[in-house]
């Protein structure tokens, strides 16, 4: 074989490209790549940044609504606690002011039956006078009644009359009070 085939086949080999073919397709590959780098890569940087910014910001928006929600969970808490608190003292107002006018009551009660009671004690007392006073009356008509027909005179005399039978009627009232003590 010749040196010229052997050159020939140097010049046929697949594997190893030839120089123009790489200076053009390095030349391609700068200019395609500086394109994409102008235009593509810009807006690939831009979606990229919004992607960023818009879960940074969601979480910082999460953030922010859970902090609010904390917040509001523990206002509500505390306004719960108040308005329980708040209850229990109406409920103890109420209780105090249900035991001072069951007392109040219990008070007035006991003073009106006393009052009924007094007023019922004087009412036997004023009727027992007035029947003792019109006992009285009758006893001494009926005794000078009685005197007259036995003595067969009239004994119209009304002053004499009264002193006897007013007389009689004590004596009668002393043995009865000594006959009842002695009892006693």
């Amino acid at each position: 074989m010749a040196p010229e085939v052997f050159l020939a086949e140097e010049k046929m080999n697949p594997l190893l490209p030839a120089w123009p073919e790489v200076i053009i397709g390095l030349l391609c590959f700068f200019i395609v790549f500086g394109i994409l780098g102008k235009k593509l890569l810009p807006s690939i940087e831009k979606v990229l940044g919004e992607r960023r910014d818009a879960i940074e910001g969601g979480m910082k928006r999460a953030d922010a609504a859970q902090a609010e929600a904390q917040a509001l969970l523990e206002q509500y808490r505390a306004e719960l606690a108040e308005a329980r608190h708040e209850a229990a003292r109406i409920t103890e107002h109420a209780r105090e002011q249900g035991a001072a006018l069951i007392t109040e009551m219990r008070e007035e009660g006991q003073r009106q039956r006393e009052a009924i009671v007094a007023a019922g004690h004087a009412q036997i007392e004023a009727d027992k006078k007035q029947a003792t006073a019109v006992l009285r009356q009758d006893v001494g008509s009926l005794a000078s009644q009685l005197a007259s027909r036995i003595v067969g005179e009239s004994l119209e005399d009304h002053a004499r009359q009264s002193g006897v039978i007013d007389r009689f009627l004590d004596e009668l009232e002393s043995k009865a009070a000594a006959a009842q003590g002695a009892s006693k």
